[in-house]
């Protein structure tokens, strides 16, 4: 038989979302892929109740029902400050993934090269594989997450036609000032390239840090294809939809790829969300005030167990550094931890093109409760693992010290006239023995309770 497609055989399947599988094999509390456990606003469920009892059961029309279109055409004008035309300037569709996907196939040709900034979520770089783009990686430098702006323009200069913006980041946190959003326009516009966003966290900003839309500055909107969700905002992972808003040529374009590629997103889902669309900012407000006692409650947690994390400007992702644990691979740590400890979490690796094995990825969209669960059990594990390092410390404190005080006593005594002289020489040799033997023990006691 001939062989299948040389673009499947690229890339893996999603790790996050096989954490997920090995989360729930384990029964652990899944901070692995990142949705609530908690649910959308009631008036969302109420109207999803009514829509199943209405004539709303069939294919809408392919780019988004007209009602949906509408009233988010209302919302972001508002958010955007720029007056969106819900005929010409938006696509529903099956979540940001499909959003994603249709704006990349509509940029870019096989060849072409695209910008994506690493970290980076890890469809983007299936994206590009599936379209036959070549992806170019500029890193965020940790701890804040910056890029080099002499290095992004070089990437640019190798004829990026195209640059990929996660703002707010998955996984790092980051939210992208204004004056950075600003570098990456000046750059976009004097090499004539686009910008496929990802803003899927729009209203999951922390202060004192504020959300930029980047169709939104000077001379972008042409050149700019905003993806986003509604997933997150309304804690609706499980609906899958999603929207591009782009200017009429582009969208025209979109529209066609998003046709053949899944028709439509669901009719009764459509219908059932324009109530939040209609929200006030009295909800967003509290959306943020929400996350952000979540974030703090999770990252004081963290603080507390002693152990090293990313501080999240904005979306719900915490990267946690595991070195002191000894391992090669995060992913077997991660699978470990979802074993043996109880909690998900998604190998760091996955995440940069750089080669990172020291991180791994936790989210707090969760309860309360489960939060607290999650911190109990990484708080048992670190207990005991402090507790066995801190006795193989002590069993080799103990041997070091009376090696240590023995030799000295046989060196003392063999200074001094002694008929027992040869046999105290024997007693000293059989003492740098039990050094070594007792030095190696607690050495590798130490190290094994260590992985």
């Amino acid at each position: 038989m001939k062989d299948l497609s040389r673009r499947t055989a690229d890339f893996t399947d999603s790790v996050i979302r096989r954490m997920t599988r090995i989360s729930n094999r384990y029964g652990a509390v899944n901070l692995s892929q990142g949705f609530p456990d908690f649910d959308p606003p009631k008036a969302l469920l109420d109207r999803l109740a009514q829509v199943s009892y209405e004539d709303f059961h069939q294919y809408s029309i392919t780019c988004g029902a007209p009602g949906f279109r509408q009233a988010l055409a209302e919302k972001q004008s508002r958010f955007m400050g720029r007056t969106i035309d819900p005929e010409r300037e938006i696509v529903a569709t099956c979540g940001s993934t499909e959003a994603m996907m249709a704006a990349m196939m509509t940029v870019v040709d096989p060849g072409d090269k695209v910008i994506v900034f690493s970290p980076f979520y890890e469809n983007y770089g299936a994206d590009a594989i599936l379209s036959g783009a070549e992806p170019i990686y500029v890193p965020l430098v940790p701890p804040e997450f910056h890029f080099d702006p002499e290095v992004l323009e070089d990437a640019f200069r190798q004829g990026a036609k195209a640059l990929i913006l996660c703002n707010p980041s998955n996984p790092c946190g980051k939210v992208f000032t204004r004056r950075e959003l600003e570098l990456i326009a000046d750059l976009a516009r004097k090499y004539d390239a686009y910008v496929i966003t990802d803003e899927v966290y729009e209203h999951i900003v922390y202060a004192p840090h504020q959300h930029v839309y980047f169709a939104t500055l000077p001379g972008m909107w042409e050149r700019t294809i905003s993806c986003s969700s509604l997933s997150k905002t309304y804690s609706i992972t499980g609906w899958r939809l999603g929207y591009t808003i782009a200017p009429e040529e582009i969208t025209e374009r979109i529209k066609k790829v998003h046709d053949f590629l899944t028709v439509g997103a669901a009719a009764p889902l459509q219908e059932a969300v324009i109530p939040g669309l209609r929200f006030g900012q009295d909800y967003y407000d509290g959306l943020q005030a929400t996350y952000t006692r979540k974030r703090d409650l999770f990252l004081r947690g963290l603080d507390d167990l002693k152990l090293a994390h990313t501080d999240p400007q904005g979306a719900y992702y915490v990267l946690l550094d595991i070195s002191e644990f000894g391992y090669d691979s995060d992913l077997a740590f991660c699978e470990d931890l979802a074993r043996e400890v109880g909690v998900g979490a998604v190998p760091g690796s996955s995440f940069f093109r750089e080669p990172v094995n020291h991180l791994i990825r936790l989210h707090f969209a969760k309860k309360e409760d489960t939060l607290l669960q999650a911190l109990n059990r990484l708080g048992d594990f670190l207990q005991a693992h402090w507790h066995h390092g801190r006795a193989a410390h002590s069993d080799f404190s103990s041997v070091l010290m009376y090696c240590i005080l023995f030799t000295l006593f046989t060196i003392i005594t063999i200074r001094r006239p002694h008929p027992f002289r040869s046999r105290l020489v024997q007693i000293s040799r059989y003492t740098q023995c039990a050094f070594n033997i007792g030095f190696t023990y607690a050495g590798r006691k130490h190290h094994g309770d260590g992985q």
